[in-house]
């Protein structure tokens, strides 16, 4: 087999892609993944080959890089997991739209004021935080809490009819 160019750079590749793939297959137990990650590994070592010693160093740089983006992605797994796991146990997140509910909601909430109705649908529709809603509203994020209150209670007691 010839020798395929490449540098420095590619002498490592050969020399150490076999024994880092199997380190990530171990790590990972997906043969595509690995082959990622070592591919990634060699992406960021790429860059410091150049500020490397000792040219012996190199197979423990790439087994840390190897080792630490297994762990990345196995944590960014565990995230994802997590949230599509409490997005399923949310309630209400599959079941179909109670139309009669969400006309009654709807109507309650326009028959409030506009100030806690702007208070509610910036903080729980927009999702923004206090103090952007006290900003939007030119007030204090003690107001907009106090409006949010009163309107909610007044929703609570208007949709329970």
């Amino acid at each position: 087999m010839g020798r395929r160019g490449g540098g420095r750079l590619g002498d490592l590749y050969e020399r150490h892609a076999d024994d880092a793939r199997r380190l990530a297959y171990l790590l990972t137990g997906d043969r595509a993944l690995a082959e990622d990650l070592v591919q990634d590994a060699f992406v960021r070592l790429a860059g410091r080959l150049v500020h490397l010693r000792d040219p012996q160093a190199f197979p423990a740089y790439l087994r840390r890089t190897v080792v630490n983006l297994s762990r990345m992605h196995h944590r960014r797994r565990r995230v994802e997991r997590g949230y599509l796991d409490r997005f399923r146990e949310a309630p209400g997140v599959h079941d179909p739209p109670d139309l009669a509910t969400r006309d009654t909601l709807r109507e309650a909430l326009l028959g409030l004021p506009e100030r806690q109705r702007t208070a509610i649908v910036l903080r729980y529709y927009l999702d923004l935080p206090e103090g952007e809603a006290a900003d939007l509203l030119g007030c204090r994020p003690a107001t907009v809490r106090s409006l949010i209150s009163r309107g909610v209670r007044t929703l609570r007691t208007t949709v329970r009819r």
